[in-house]
């Protein structure tokens, strides 16, 4: 991880400093930038990190690279605003039905159910962005950021299960760590599966036979 991106981009293109003096001068933005944000989520969603340039992103988001790298950084830049951007909206249910439901049972029952929904709505990109995005991915600060966020989101699962564990919602000989990781392999399977055309009722079949594994409540 560079420590302070925007102190990299000011010493790495100083050609792009000249190109944006006008700016400097307070020139306002001429382009939206939620929206122009909003574009290049999708763009990254739809084609993973590696696969996306910038060519890409500044003709989807409707900007010249000078505006791109003014506003956002560089591309891996960008990329970490739009990771953040992505898990605080379109990813925010899996939390919130951990932090909203009253058992670790009934929390990823629903997270599993909206993921089918989530995951296959139409007129977006299907999957999950996290997941997505780390196909084929060979940078590694990006790769390493990704790896991190599914870990923690894993570690996040195990903490909720050892939780009813402790109330005896879930006998004592419930694994924990097991169960966390094979309740994140089925979310992760049914992000790809998403991108293969399974349609939300298919994937909340998957969903639904996927919490029979789960011990029976004490």
């Amino acid at each position: 991880m560079v420590a302070n991106p925007a102190a990299q981009r000011r010493t790495s293109r100083p050609s792009e400093q000249a190109a944006g003096g006008t700016k400097q001068r307070g020139r306002p933005r001429s382009f939206d930038r939620e929206q122009a944000l909003r574009q290049a989520i999708w763009t990254f969603w739809e084609r993973g990190y590696e696969a996306t340039s910038v060519s890409d992103l500044t003709r989807a988001m409707g900007i010249g690279p000078p505006s791109l790298y003014a506003a956002f950084g560089d591309k891996r830049t960008l990329f970490e605003e739009v990771l953040t951007e992505y898990v605080d909206t379109y990813g925010a249910f899996g939390s919130r039905a951990l932090d909203e439901e009253p058992t670790a049972r009934a929390g990823f029952a629903r997270m599993l159910r909206e993921a089918a929904a989530e995951f296959a709505a139409p007129g977006r990109p299907h999957g999950c962005l996290v997941i997505h995005a780390a196909t084929n991915c060979t940078t590694p600060e990006v790769e390493e950021t990704l790896r991190e966020r599914r870990n923690a989101n894993i570690a996040e699962f195990a903490t909720r299960i050892r939780a009813d564990v402790a109330t005896g919602e879930l006998p004592g000989g419930c694994d924990a760590p097991a169960l966390a990781r094979y309740t994140a392999a089925v979310f992760q399977g049914m992000s790809q599966q998403a991108r293969d055309g399974a349609s939300r009722q298919e994937l909340e079949r998957v969903a639904d036979l996927a919490m029979t594994a789960w011990p029976p409540a004490s």
